[in-house]
């Protein structure tokens, strides 16, 4: 389906269409957030032609209505999207009771530019009435206009030893990662920007217009200037488990103003905590999250970086990772890390019911046993639960390098 409209008239799916459209057909309230300029306003406009009233609460007179009369706004229309619901959260209530009044499929489009289910603001539940569904900036497959999740679906519907020919079969062909990461995944620097210098200018806007605007709907911030120093340093730590103390140090920050500012960086969608992989068996593991940016490109532009590197390659797999998730209506698998106190580090869990995948990522062009090392850790410390694992490299053979091992170029699996 169509989706994004760019400068050259092409069009680009996204792989949240079927969860959107599936969702609509069944609840009353489809919530989909995500960060502003993912295209959420644009997915469900062109999934939705017929919606007789699309509102956005950007719009002032909307907002004060929905403060003020919020059953008077509602009831404009039996149907409806609400864009940026995040901006009158009290809105909420007036739509639990709507729908509480008549239950129809998709009587409510909600979209906004932060995580409902994280903000403080918001006290009213929708639980039995909305699915929650998250849209994420563009991946490779989006970029390429191809509507599917490369190939991590088949990591669990094919055996293992077939997983080389499904690989071969299903490669989108080789591409530069580094690419990839300076222009992130927002659709305007994307698909639309040629130039790295009109990039900078497209990310500064963005992150001033992040200061100012969105994060104002989410809680007051002290100091902007001492806010931004912290998104840099997040930036600069990019695939490292989280230590609040110690950017609360670096910053000269006390540690309970970073563990709220790193709330809200998750909240609005900038920041993601990955989880780790905390089932013991033999070894004791760490159960810190690490920390990554939704947006290579604009984790580059925030850090002043001027060239990719392996931490940025981890981002790209990671996001390609959450956006199959994301778009699954049920079933999703779960995603972690893990990582023993000795220093076994594996980038990447896969977990699906009771079986585990492991990710390794290595911007080398020639993998070797060394750095599958911590992949045969961890498949022997979890033994038949493990599926199988899978180092993603920057070269281009597919090849075992031990027992349900499998090294294979990063672009032939997103």
């Amino acid at each position: 389906m169509n989706i994004i409209h760019v400068m050259n008239e092409n069009t680009t799916p996204r792989l949240l269409t079927s969860a959107v459209s599936r969702s609509a057909s069944v609840m009353p309230v489809v919530v989909v957030t995500g960060a502003r300029q993912t295209g959420k306003s644009t997915l469900v406009r062109s999934l939705l032609p017929n919606t007789p009233l699309y509102l956005t609460l950007d719009d002032l007179e909307i907002r004060e209505q929905a403060t003020r009369r919020p059953r008077d706004l509602l009831a404009r229309a039996p149907r409806m999207v609400l864009d940026e619901v995040q901006r009158v959260p009290e809105l909420l209530l007036a739509v639990k009771a709507a729908v509480d009044r008549e239950r129809i499929p998709g009587q409510f489009i909600l979209t906004g530019s932060a995580n409902l289910l994280l903000m403080s603001k918001v006290s009213e539940s929708l639980a039995g009435r909305a699915v929650y569904l998250s849209l994420w900036p563009l991946v490779r497959g989006e970029v390429l206009n191809q509507q599917d999740a490369g190939r991590w679906p088949g990591l669990f519907s094919y055996s293992v030893d077939a997983w080389p020919e499904m690989i071969a079969a299903g490669g989108r062909g080789p591409a530069d990662w580094r690419d990839l990461a300076r222009t992130g995944g927002y659709p305007v620097p994307a698909l639309r920007l040629a130039s790295e210098a009109d990039r900078a200018i497209w990310f500064d806007g963005y992150v001033r217009s992040y200061l100012e605007r969105d994060l104002q709907d989410l809680s007051a911030v002290e100091s902007l200037i001492e806010f931004r120093r912290l998104m840099t340093a997040v930036c600069h730590r990019i695939g490292q488990v989280a230590n609040q103390t110690e950017i609360g140090r670096d910053l000269q920050l006390p540690q309970p103003t970073v563990r709220r500012w790193l709330n809200l960086l998750e909240a609005s969608y900038q920041l993601i905590r990955l989880p780790a992989y905390a089932v013991n068996r033999t070894k004791r593991l760490i159960k810190s999250p690490k920390l990554y940016w939704s947006d290579a490109g604009l984790a580059l532009h925030l850090a002043r970086g001027t060239e990719p590197s392996g931490a940025h390659l981890e981002t790209l797999v990671l996001m390609d990772l959450v956006a199959w998730r994301d778009a699954l209506v049920s079933h999703r698998p779960n995603l972690h890390y893990w990582r023993t106190n000795d220093g076994a580090e594996v980038d990447f869990v896969i977990e699906q019911g009771q079986e585990l995948v492991g990710i390794e990522v290595k911007a080398t062009t020639r993998p070797t046993n060394d750095d599958a090392r911590h992949l045969f850790t961890f498949r022997d410390e979890y033994g038949p639960a493990v599926r199988g694992c899978l180092l993603l490299h920057d070269g281009d053979r597919v090849e075992w390098l031990g027992e349900r091992v499998l090294a294979a170029p990063w672009w032939s699996v997103m």
